[in-house]
Order: structure tokens, then C-alpha cells, then sequence
């Protein structure tokens, strides 16, 4: 079985594949995006740290990355709705299906590039607080 913190990744994973359609979402991709393949939005996991250990419990918080790439003359507003859209998706679920306790915002940053047709990215970040047993990265820390 996979860690929760895994799961959890794969639930992101999925809800904005699901809600975002057409526009692709990737995971880690290990190729720069091309201008054909944008708009799309990519997910990172900056970290995962320990908050607390509580007798047999972990407190946990992960940090991901989603990434909004657009090109053209619209890229900032085509970057936005696509933001908008990913945190409505994840949103409706902040407890990602009972794995996690809270889904918290954490920042934006833009960064735009001329050079490159146009392109925009515009990064959010989130934290996923959820817990775990302390000797058992697979078994849920709020259930006994």
C-alpha cells in the first residue's frame, strides 16, 4: 500500500486532471513544456515536514506546487482562470476524500516571459496537513 502522503499526491493528481480536461495536468514532468502544450498545469511536492509527534501520531504538513503555464496575448488572464479553476477543484475536497485534516493557501507568484512567445507561469502553493501513524506511513494518524 502507498504512503498517505502519496495518496494524497494522487488525489491531487486526479481531482484536477478531472476538472481542468482538456487542459493537461502533469506531475513532475522531465521535459520543459512546449509552446504546443500550453495552457497546462504542473504539481509539485516541495515537502513534506514533521509538525508534532503525539504519542503513536505524526502531524504532517505537504507543500505542493501547482504551476499555471499559458503563451500568447492573453497569457495572464488564461494563467488566472486556470488558477481559479485549480482551487476551486482542490477546494471542494480539502480533506482530499478523509486523507488529509486541512488544505490551507499559501502564496501566488507571477513571472512572465517575453522572450518566450508570451509564456506566464503563475505558481501556487499549498499545504496539506494530515496525519499518520509514527511507525507506519500507510495507516491514517486520525484513526485509532
Amino acid at each position: 500500500m502507498n504512503s498517505i502522503r502519496e495518496r494524497i499526491q494522487r488525489t491531487c493528481l486526479d481531482t484536477l486532471k478531472k476538472a481542468l480536461a482538456p487542459v493537461p495536468v502533469w506531475r513532475y514532468p522531465t521535459a520543459p513544456i512546449n509552446r504546443e502544450a500550453s495552457p497546462a498545469l504542473l504539481l509539485m511536492t516541495e515537502s513534506d515536514v514533521v509538525l508534532a509527534r503525539v504519542n503513536d501520531r505524526v502531524e504532517r504538513a505537504l507543500n505542493i506546487r501547482l504551476v499555471a503555464i499559458t503563451r500568447g496575448r492573453d497569457a495572464f488572464e488564461q494563467a488566472d482562470r486556470l488558477a481559479v479553476a485549480a482551487h476551486t477543484a482542490l477546494m471542494r475536497d480539502a480533506n482530499m476524500g478523509g486523507l488529509a485534516y486541512a488544505l490551507l493557501e499559501i502564496d501566488a507568484e507571477w513571472d512572465a516571459e517575453d522572450a518566450d512567445a508570451g509564456a506566464v507561469a503563475l505558481p501556487l502553493r499549498y499545504e496539506v496537513r494530515y496525519r499518520t501513524h509514527i511507525h507506519d506511513l500507510t495507516r491514517d494518524g486520525s484513526v485509532l
